[in-house]
């Protein structure tokens, strides 16, 4: 049986192993993705990569030294503040385990797009819709009016996926946390000292910060409140300082370091609802389609897992899919059997983390968790 087309619609982390993967076994696939260029936005943040999903994939990927290469060394420094600036819980990177090492999202993306031939992503084609032809095979919508067919379809485009559709009705919900996300690209000498080397918890109960240091030295920040979904879109976050005036008066009681993680920022605020899909996802299996990523099983951020599911997910995808492409049916069902059972049991990890870290006893509740991890 001859080799059937493949589509992915989405060309994030997930859906570019998935190719590399399928180009490492001789298959050829298109990636559809909207945005206009490899560089049409930042991908901005630290990515922790964990030894037993995100390196299996970049192993399966045949990148595995590229990846070493761009390891942020110090990343793993790991501290837990509360909102007096005093220290409740503080690692270096020589302290962890080394099994999760940080790299930059921008980074690691560019390794793998340099990995695929030149004409296996299609930039600027946004996916607005798919339908079914009866017959296993698919068709899509662009934007811009214009349609193709495929006879096998991955969705591989987040957590608003267009392609769930055709497999699940099921849509992410608010968490009841919204993030504003900032950057000091050029960090000043207090917010640093605060951030510290790697991975910064700055919590109270309901509310706090997240926050990275970067490869460059900049500071990549998430400030986190429990609030209404409404309250994110009642502010203005377009106009800089009127933002951060917000942003000081939910944190007028934080230690002015902590407030300077605010006022220090030199970027625009971007807000963020965290949205989750219910734990346990799931869908029947419909031919000549699948979900991988956030597509699949959007979750919180609070297990450090997303990233990590997303190349799991690709590179088990193609492996499957290699075994045998005349037989996508087989794959598919083998595929999701596993991957049903991996994302419910992360997303129930990630939901629990959630309620722990913004609980009425933080960050006593998460400096607590980290014992445990280590008892």
């Amino acid at each position: 049986m001859a080799v059937p087309t493949i589509t992915i619609v989405g060309a994030g982390l997930g859906g570019l192993t998935l190719a590399r993967v399928l180009h490492v076994h001789g298959i050829a696939a298109t990636v559809y993705e909207l945005e206009a260029s490899p560089d049409a936005r930042t991908q901005g943040g630290m990515l922790d990569i964990h030894d037993y999903n995100g390196q299996v994939a970049l192993r399966d990927a045949g990148l595995f030294d590229q990846f070493q290469a761009i390891i942020h060394p110090g990343g793993q420094a790991m501290r837990i503040l509360d909102r007096h600036n005093t220290v409740r819980l503080e690692e270096s990177d020589e302290q962890s385990a080394g099994d999760r090492p940080e790299v930059d999202r921008g980074q690691l993306r560019r390794i793998l797009l340099d990995a695929l031939p030149d004409d296996t992503i299609v930039w600027g084609r946004k996916v607005t819709g798919a339908a079914p032809l009866g017959d296993g095979r698919h068709e899509l919508c662009f934007a811009d009016g214009a349609s193709v067919t495929t006879d096998v379809l991955i969705g591989a485009d987040g957590a608003w996926s267009r392609i769930r559709p055709l497999v699940s009705s099921v849509l992410p919900a608010y968490t009841g946390i919204s993030f504003i996300e900032v950057d000091h690209t050029d960090a000043r000498p207090e917010p640093a000292a605060v951030v510290g080397g790697g991975m910064l918890f700055a919590l109270a109960p309901g509310r706090g910060f997240l926050a990275h240091k970067e490869t460059d030295g900049s500071l990549h920040i998430y400030i986190a409140l429990r609030k209404p979904e409404q309250w994110l879109r009642s502010v203005d976050w377009t106009d800089t300082d009127a933002g951060k005036a917000v942003l000081l008066a939910e944190f007028a009681d934080w230690a002015p370091p902590l407030q300077s993680l605010i006022t220090g920022a030199d970027s625009v605020l971007i807000p963020r609802t965290i949205n989750a899909l219910p734990t346990g996802h799931r869908w029947d299996r419909i031919p000549g389609v699948t979900l991988i990523g956030d597509a699949a099983h959007v979750m919180s951020p609070f297990a450090g897992e997303g990233a990590n599911l997303a190349m799991f997910d690709g590179s088990e995808l193609g492996k499957a899919i290699a075994a045998d492409p005349g037989d996508i049916e087989t794959a598919f069902a083998a595929y999701e059997k596993e991957l049903f059972t991996r994302s419910e049991t992360v997303a129930r990890e990630s939901a629990e983390s959630l309620a722990v870290i913004f609980d009425d006893n933080a960050p006593q509740s998460l400096v607590d968790m980290f014992a445990a991890f280590t008892a």
